[in-house]
Order: structure tokens, then C-alpha cells, then sequence
């Protein structure tokens, strides 16, 4: 990696500074159309069938999938696509459950920040490097930082169903710098998906992939990506 002083970081939400990881309780009195009750592990088995790189996922109605492409700009879109993906007979899910899924999905507690997410937003404030969360999403991001103690750590949210623009758009990542007062060629920007954030680079930012693990199974990969770039020792 060639020398070039950063001097504003662009940090993804989802897979890279926190995971979908909701804790022990999180879905008691929640049940599946059986009567049977509903498991944490199935919860999130439920929800990762809503993850799709490309496309539209295979419970959602077909008049939805126009709509679908738009969610991360409109809150009341995606909550009618996941709603109505949740309902699908073949999801197998219980009475009022499927809206009680969505709720328990923005809150924040259902958030787990990845073990070094603290120790890398305190180093960038200690070595005065201002700080954009860039997400694709269509809820305010800023209590669920607020829940961890993590709010205060970052300069700018950059979200877009707030500034009507999704990755890998190269104009979010112009916003992103444009706040932080920093030029692209001296931001970096980090993200689990190579497709969505990886649009950094058409914007002129530097770009570091980290993988969108188990919070329990990736320790360091956030200090790791800035340490590549000289920013941590």
C-alpha cells in the first residue's frame, strides 16, 4: 500500500461495525404459525432469507419488487416489503410475529458492535480523524449508537434513505467527504461488501474489505484495515 495520509474514514454499519444479533430473549413470546415458539436461531434464519445480494427475495409479493429496489430510501417501503415477505405462508410465522420481527430488527439493542468497533472509533478520535457512517438503510442509525456509549465517537451519519442515494452511488461517498471536510483521495473507506461500499473507489476513496462474520468470530479486522493504512500501530 503506497503512502497517503488518511484523513476521514467512511465506515459501513451493517457486517462491518455491528451485526444483527439479537440477545438471549430477544423474541420470547414470539411463536411459528404451529403454536411452537420461535428461536433465536430461527429468527435468524428467517432474516437472512430477506438477504439477497442481487434481485428480490423469494417470499416477496411480485407487486413488491419494483418497490423493493427502493427500500433503502423509503422507511415505509422496506417495512412493507419485509412485512409482507414475513407474512408468506411458507415462513411459517404466527399472528402478530412478523411485525414484532421487523420492530425487534431496528431496535437497538438488536445490534451487537464487533469487539474491536469501540477500541477503532476511540483511536480515530484520539488521532483527530473524523468519522462517516455510510449505510444503506431506511431507519435513524444514531440511538443504536447511542445504546453502546458509541455516538459521540462519530463526526457524521451518512444514510441513505435521509440523503436519497444508496451505494455503490459514488455521490454518497462525495456527501460522506464533503461533511468531514476531507478530499476523496484522503478518506478510506470500510465495508463488507465489495459491490456497495467498494463504490468508494469511483469516488476516489481508498477501500478496505472486511468480512461480515459472527461477532464472536472476527476480533480485529476493523484496527487490522486501519493498521494497513497506517493509521493504527
Amino acid at each position: 500500500m503506497d503512502a497517503v495520509v488518511i484523513r476521514g474514514v467512511l465506515l459501513d454499519f451493517s457486517g462491518t461495525l455491528f451485526r444483527l444479533e439479537p440477545g438471549p430473549g430477544a423474541v420470547d413470546g414470539l411463536h411459528n404459525a404451529d403454536g411452537t415458539a420461535l428461536t433465536a436461531e430461527r429468527y435468524a434464519d428467517v432474516l437472512a432469507l430477506m438477504t439477497v445480494p442481487t434481485g428480490v427475495p423469494a417470499h416477496l409479493p411480485a407487486d413488491l419488487h419494483d418497490s423493493w429496489h427502493r427500500r433503502d430510501l423509503d422507511p415505509e417501503v422496506h417495512r412493507a416489503g419485509y412485512e409482507a415477505s414475513l407474512v408468506h405462508p411458507d415462513l411459517g410465522l404466527g399472528g402478530d410475529t412478523p411485525g414484532k420481527l421487523y420492530d425487534l430488527m431496528l431496535a437497538p439493542s438488536s445490534w451487537r458492535p464487533y469487539p474491536d468497533t469501540e477500541a477503532a472509533l476511540r483511536l480515530l478520535r484520539a488521532k483527530g480523524i473524523p468519522v462517516a457512517v455510510v449505510s444503506n438503510i431506511a431507519w435513524d442509525l444514531r440511538d443504536t449508537f447511542a445504546h453502546w456509549g458509541l455516538d459521540e465517537l462519530v463526526t457524521e451519519f451518512v444514510l441513505s434513505y435521509v440523503v436519497g442515494v444508496v451505494k455503490p452511488d459514488a455521490k454518497i461517498f462525495e456527501i460522506a467527504c464533503e461533511r468531514l471536510s476531507v478530499e476523496p483521495g484522503a478518506a478510506l473507506m470500510i465495508g463488507d461488501s465489495a459491490k456497495a461500499d467498494g463504490g468508494a473507489a469511483a469516488a476516489g476513496c481508498r477501500f478496505e474489505r472486511v468480512e461480515p462474520q459472527a461477532t464472536a468470530n472476527r476480533q480485529d479486522a476493523l484496527l487490522g484495515a486501519l493498521r494497513r493504512h497506517g493509521i493504527a500501530d
